[in-house]
C-alpha cells in the first residue's frame, strides 16, 4: 500500500480528495495545523474504513512540515502522491498598491517554499517506487493576475512556474507533475467545483497522467 500525503487538511475538499484516494486503496496522511480538526477528519475517514493518521505541521515551518512528511512515508508507506492545496490567509489578499515588499514574504513561503519543501521530502520516495504523483491546487490568480488579491497572485504565479518545471524535469522518471486551477468558490452545490467533483477530477489526473494544467471550468471572460 503507499500513501496519498494531503497538505492542507480540511472538511471540503480536502476531506473529499482523501476520501476519493482512501476508498481507492491508498493509505491517507492528513497534514494541516489545528490538531483538533485533524482529530476530527480522521475519525470520519477511520469510519469510512480508510487507513489514516494525521499530521500536525504549518508549511510556513520548513522543519515541522519535512517531519510530517517523514513520519507519513515511514508509518503509512511510501508517499506516491502528494496533494498541495492549503488555503492562503486572508491577510495574503490586500490591493496591488496597498502591497509593500515585506507584504510578499509570506504568501511566496506558503505558494513556493512550502512545495519546494514538500516536494524534496517525498521524491526520494516516488524514485524508489518507480512512480509518483504530484498535484497542485490553485485559484484563477494563478493564471490571471487579480490586482485585489496581489500577494497570493504573485504567490500562485511563482508555484505553477515551480510546478511546470517539475513536470517538465520528472516526467522521465514517471513522476507526473499535475495543476488543478478552480476558477471560482468551491461549493456542494456546484457542478464542477464541489468537493466530490473536484476530488474525482484530481483521482482522474493522477491516473490518466495527461497534461500539466487542468480547469475544473472554464475561466470566466
Amino acid at each position: 500500500m503507499t500513501t496519498f500525503a494531503l497538505i492542507g487538511a480540511g472538511p471540503g475538499l480536502g476531506l473529499a480528495t482523501a476520501r476519493r484516494f482512501g476508498t481507492a486503496g491508498h493509505s491517507v496522511a492528513l497534514i494541516a495545523r489545528n490538531t483538533e480538526k485533524l482529530a476530527g477528519l480522521t475519525a470520519e475517514l477511520v469510519g469510512d474504513g480508510i487507513e489514516v493518521r494525521g499530521f500536525a505541521a504549518d508549511v510556513l515551518d520548513i522543519e515541522s512540515l519535512t517531519a510530517a512528511l517523514y513520519a507519513a512515508g515511514t508509518s503509512l508507506g511510501a508517499v506516491e502522491i502528494l496533494q498541495y492545496s492549503p488555503v492562503p490567509r486572508s491577510d495574503f489578499m490586500k490591493p496591488v498598491l496597498d502591497t509593500s515588499a515585506d507584504d510578499l514574504d509570506a504568501p511566496l513561503a506558503f505558494s513556493v517554499k512550502g512545495p519546494v519543501t514538500a516536494v524534496n521530502a517525498v521524491l526520494p520516495g516516488m524514485r524508489d517506487l518507480g512512480r509518483g504523483t504530484l498535484l497542485f491546487v490553485n485559484g484563477s490568480s494563478a493564471v490571471r493576475p487579480n490586482p485585489n488579491v496581489a500577494g497570493t497572485s504573485v504567490a500562485f504565479a511563482a508555484e505553477s512556474a515551480y510546478a511546470r518545471m517539475l513536470h517538465d524535469t520528472l516526467a522521465p522518471q514517471n513522476i507526473h507533475v499535475a495543476q488543478l486551477i478552480v476558477p471560482g468558490a468551491i461549493r456542494p452545490d456546484a457542478e464542477h467545483s464541489s468537493p466530490d467533483a473536484l476530488a474525482r477530477r484530481l483521482y482522474g489526473i493522477h491516473r490518466e497522467r495527461d497534461g500539466f494544467r487542468h480547469y475544473s471550468e472554464p475561466l470566466p471572460d
